[in-house]
């Protein structure tokens, strides 16, 4: 057996009890037979035949070849029941329940609808748990706990009949497979007796194992995963089995711990009712989507519903246009992680809950499991996407800022919109349209009269360096003349009807049909349709909706609903999908793929097999540039071909909260590229929102504004206003002119990001906890969020605020800015100053950020200089790197053209560059400026190759300016920057202007003990809140009042907020008096300065 395999065997010995009515007699000798024949039939005639259903005693030997120890447990299956008895065999007892503890309690009837008497005939416990009035609100008809609630009344007592594992697990060249079976009926129907399972030690840090029926080929799902041919030679897990009831275990090696366990609750695989449940670590998990929520996943017996569907109004933890069976679990008393991702289309419910432990219910395919080990969470994300495909790296130009919106009814709106936006000198590369572009709301055809000019509208766009997409719905106007139904029809491109007819809906072009995008055939018949409409209106990119697939105006079909749709019409167990039915805005459950299988297990894979599409098209119409697809569903592997934008939001302050969980969760789904409608789609917005949506959506990493056509109150009759930045004050188009060309100077660092998550599977926004998985305290913030390591965004997110909270995590942070220090030794959170026109961002110490001058078109930005900001360490080190090509081609990764290099600081004050691929041949890269945050003092000389250079020193926040726009360094060469400090006596040290804090580590959510500080600076005790979306009340540093208490040198402005520091003598006298204390007594308040 192989030592990474804990085998527990659980031994059967064949005892026959004076009440055993066997079920399986296969193995039993003749004579053996005989006898028990005999001794059944005195049976029968002497005890009810109800009572001996089954009732057979297995004696367990669980051996460890770890340790060899041998533990015995011994217990009944009765009537099919599970009955515990006492090893000296007393008379049989009820079920264990008391034993069971609510948090660990699994729900033996998720239907919904059970009582005590459904519950015990199920052969369950039941102990009925009272359900305020509020938490019965939380559930839907079904009883889902969709907002979090109580434990179930009822619950499986321990040792539930399922499966048991038959001999020992047969090593094969990848792993192990294991014969699974029952002999107890489930609760539901259709139960599959044998099943086998395979597991794959793929990798050192990843493990895939499968359960399915071994005698019928079940669905699975279609996406290319890794197929390796040889087992893991060092890995970092063992695997354990459990022989009855069954489990399987994953364990990390090197610290012992269980990741994920099975054997905490029964296997049940029946043909539409599949469940498992599983131990978890912590109750830190992330992932599970799509659903609007905070980062952090309740387990509170939440149920967390995974369906593709398009909902009428978003609420919270309703499922959503996308599907992401995979969850990334945190460890907090090591700081590392693992993730765990279930490979199943099939509606699925999933409930987590406080012991902690997790629980899958879906209605079809098979199960499906890999494990990654970590330890990181970006090591994690790293393994997933190492299964589904690495993102896809974007072109440049979809990096710049989108504008769009339903609404503007022709060519000439739309044109002067952009007008408008280069008038106003605003960031802008790339312009939408919405279905009113097209004739009678018809893909691939424009409106000869409101959009005529069209052409010429797309020409002036690509003459000024940017770029155009329209928006593309799946549905077919089934009408004879227009020609994408007239060749799908030809080439049977549509999904089919249970009678081979195509499947008819109802979206906005009127009645229509639908390609059946998992076909070749359609894929091409896809590509020629785009292409010659391509040749009319030359667009960039495609944007994909409606895709979940949503059939608006029809439940099914428009014909006659869903007739006939045996087996899906009785399903034994409905997830809690919104409005509680699989053909709510889609089709019938019994509609044809072609050789692909029904839309039952195919529905939540159709956006997925659009975007794939829709990527096909757009390489072969724009043929050696990259393709920019953006859509609204989704499932695992998205990533690989296009982007995702969050869907239908509203203008409102709680919805440009959730659009962070939202970004930072596809994030972890390996779709980096995605963002929210910038001030919201739905309903009206107003200047004070917007303002502070598009400073946030700016660093969305696909940043687009998008509003509807028709608000509240008439509808239809009342547009909406324009939400463009034009449209607002010149207040407001100063700060979105401001905090666009600030996104559009960061675009080397991002373009960066993306390259890494391409080639690495890396985030590119992530949370906190990413870069400090040793804080726990980092665990539940989002409402910040990080670009990369270092670019630390702290957006407004509440109505009228003028500052705005911001937890800033242990080390040294400087203002984005001004090079403002700050230093704190664990995680703290701050008031910063956020005026109207201000998005607070900060540079973590030790990185470097390439930059570049900004232009208002990526076109023209890519023309200018680069930038470097340095933002030293304590020690005087950094380290940064850069990516460049020519942001189109789509193979320059793969022909090697591109030029990559990498920037290091060294504590000799030396800043130096290392080219290690030189391959791109555009515009000569050039150096212009480099800044430095963190010089303690002015320097004496600065020097750059070896040559003197122009520099400016701001001895208030320690930064270093070297200016070389007249002498430009060529980046393409290494290069060295050099600079000397003044010597001093060790009594003269200079010492860094910052802000220190100090905090007692917790987790959001939670209270914390706050070393806050009084008017005075001095230490007090109160306690600061947490709310349940991470946002602190209570005591928090003011970054200001610390800074005058500190006594540092001010500058005349920080935050965009003046200071004033009154002359009067006796403050003067109290301010030195304060300083000498604080600096007698080392600071011990928190406020802390680094010496050199």
């Amino acid at each position: 057996m192989d030592p990474d395999v804990e085998y527990k065997v659980k031994l059967v010995t064949e005892e026959v009890h004076k009440q055993d009515f066997p079920i399986s007699i296969c193995r039993i000798s003749p004579k053996g037979l005989l006898l028990i024949i005999g001794i059944s039939l005195i049976l029968i005639l002497a005890v009810p035949y109800s009572g001996i259903f089954s009732n057979k005693t297995h004696k367990h030997d669980i051996i460890s070849n770890d340790n060899d120890k041998v533990h015995d447990k011994t217990f009944d299956h009765v009537m099919g029941l599970a009955k515990f008895k006492h090893t000296e065999r007393t008379k049989t007892s009820a079920p264990k329940c008391d034993e069971t503890k609510e948090d660990d309690r699994l729900d033996c009837y998720p239907e919904g609808n059970g009582d005590k008497t459904k519950c015990i005939q199920r052969g369950c416990c039941w102990q009925e748990v009272h359900v305020p009035s509020k938490q019965k609100k939380n559930r839907n008809r079904f009883g889902k706990n969709i907002k979090g609630g109580s434990p179930p009344s009822c619950f499986y007592p321990s040792g539930y009949p399922a499966y048991q594992m038959i001999g020992k697990p047969e090593e094969t060249d990848l792993g192990y497979k294991v014969v699974l079976r029952r002999s107890v009926a489930s609760p539901y129907p259709l139960d599959i007796a044998e099943l086998k399972m395979n597991v794959y030690m793929e990798t050192d840090n990843r493990v895939h194992f499968k359960i399915f029926d071994p005698a019928d080929d079940r669905y699975e799902v279609p996406i290319d995963t890794p197929k390796p041919t040889d087992k893991a030679s060092d890995p970092a897990y063992r695997i354990e089995f459990t022989r009855s009831p069954f489990g399987i275990a994953v364990v990390r090696k090197h610290d012992e711990l269980t990741l994920f366990n099975t054997s905490i609750g029964p296997l049940i695989f029946s043909d539409q009712f599949i469940q498992i449940s599983s131990s978890m670590v912590s109750n830190f998990t992330y992932g599970l989507g799509e659903h609007r929520s905070s980062l952090l996943l309740p387990s509170d017996w939440r149920t967390y519903t995974i369906w593709t569907q398009e909902p009428d109004g978003v609420r919270e933890n309703q499922n959503l246009y996308g599907a992401h069976p995979f969850y990334l679990n945190m460890e907090p008393k090591t700081g590392n992680a693992h993730g765990v991702f279930l490979l199943n289309s099939n509606a699925m419910d999933v409930v987590l809950q406080p012991s902690p432990a997790i629980t899958y219910r879906t209605i079809g395919g098979i199960l499906d499991f890999y494990v990654f080990l970590g330890p990181t969470p970006s090591d994690v994300i790293a393994q997933y996407t190492e299964v589904i495909g690495r993102p896809i790296m974007p072109p440049y130009w979809g990096l710049g800022f989108h504008l769009c919106r339903w609404g503007y009814m022709s060519a000439n709106n739309t044109w002067d919109m952009v007008k408008r936006m280069r008038a106003a000198g605003i960031p802008q590369d790339v312009q939408w349209n919405d279905i009113e572009y097209a004739t009678d709301n018809k893909i691939f055809t424009y409106n000869n009269s409101t959009f005529s000019n069209l052409p010429e509208f797309v020409e002036d766009l690509h003459s000024h360096g940017q770029h155009y997409i329209q928006i593309v719905d799946p549905g077919i106007h089934n009408e004879t003349g227009y020609s994408p139904y007239d060749t799908g029809l030809e080439k049977e491109v549509f999904i089919t009807d249970r009678d081979g007819e195509p499947l008819v809906g109802a979206v906005w072009p009127g009645t229509t049909v639908f390609p059946d995008f998992f076909d070749d055939t359609t894929i091409d018949w896809w590509k020629e349709s785009a292409g010659a409409y391509h040749k009319d209106i030359p667009f960039d990119g495609m944007w994909i909706d409606m895709n979940e697939p949503s059939n608006v105006w029809a439940n099914g079909s428009v014909d006659d609903g869903c007739p006939n749709e045996e087996p899906y019409d009785k399903l034994p167990y409905m997830p809690g999908v919104y409005g509680n039915s699989l053909i709510q805005t889609s089709f019938c459950l019994s509609a044809n793929h072609h050789n692909h299988g029904k839309h039952f297990n195919l529905h939540s894979l159709y956006g997925l097999s659009m975007t794939k599409a829709s990527n096909h098209a757009l390489k072969a119409i724009r043929e050696n540039q990259r393709p920019f697809v953006i859509t609204r569903s989704s499932f695992p592997s998205n990533g690989a071909y296009g982007g995702k934008w969050l869907g239908d939001n509203y203008s409102t302050w709680p919805d440009m909260y959730f659009s962070i969980p939202g970004i930072l969760a596809f994030s972890m789904f390996g779709i980096p590229m995605v963002g929210a409608d910038i001030c919201g789609f739905n309903s009206n917005t107003n200047e004070a929102l917007c303002q502070r949506w598009t400073q946030l959506g700016a660093f969305y990493p696909f940043s687009r504004n998008h509003n509807s056509w028709s608000c509240p109150p008439k509808g239809i009759d009342s547009p909406c206003r324009p939400q463009d930045p034009t449209a607002f004050s010149k207040a407001m188009q100063k700060s979105s002119r401001k905090v666009l060309l600030t996104r559009y100077s960061l675009l080397p660092y991002l373009y960066t990001l993306f390259y890494r998550a391409h080639v690495n599977g890396t985030t590119v926004a992530r949370p906190l906890f990413f870069e400090f998985a040793n804080d726990e305290t980092t665990y539940a913030i989002d409402r910040q969020f990080l670009w990369g390591p270092a670019l630390l965004i702290s957006p407004v997110l509440t109505k009228r605020a003028t500052k705005v909270q911001a937890a800033f995590p242990k080390g040294v942070w400087y203002d984005f800015y001004n090079g403002t220090r700050f230093s704190f030794t664990s995680t703290t959170e701050v008031t910063l100053q956020a005026p109207l026109d201000h998005l607070n961002l900060h540079v973590r110490a030790g990185y470097i950020l390439p930059m570049q001058k900004p232009n208002i078109t990526t076109t023209t930005s890519r023309l200018n200089q680069f930038e470097l900001l340095v933002a030293l360490a304590p020690d005087g080190s950094a380290c940064g790197e850069l990516f460049w090509d020519d942001g189109d081609s789509i193979d320059s990764i793969d022909k090697g053209k591109y030029t990559y290099m990498t920037f290091e600081a060294i504590s000799s004050n030396t800043i130096k560059s290392a080219v290690t691929k030189k391959g791109f041949s555009g515009p000569k890269m050039l150096l212009g400026s480099v800044t430095v945050f963190g010089v303690l003092s002015k320097p004496q000389d600065v020097k750059v190759n070896n040559e003197p250079a122009q520099y400016t020193y701001d001895a208030s926040h320690k930064v270093l300016r070297i200016n070389c726009s007249t002498k430009p360094i060529h980046l393409e060469i290494p290069f060295l920057v050099k600079w000397t400090l003044p010597e001093v006596s060790t009594k003269e040290q200079p010492q860094a202007n910052d802000v220190s804090g100090k905090s007692k580590s917790a987790p959001l959510g939670q209270d914390i003990n706050r070393h806050a500080k009084n008017k005075h600076g001095e230490k007090t005790n109160d306690k600061g809140k947490r709310n349940k979306v991470g946002k602190e009340t209570g005591n928090t540093a003011d970054i200001n009042k610390i800074r005058e208490e500190d006594g540092s040198r001010l500058p005349k402005k920080e935050q965009g907020v003046k200071h004033k520091l009154s002359d009067s003598p006796g403050k003067q006298e109290f301010k030195k008096k304060m300083i000498k204390k604080m600096k007698d007594k080392k600071l011990k308040s928190g406020l802390q300065k680094d010496k050199l």
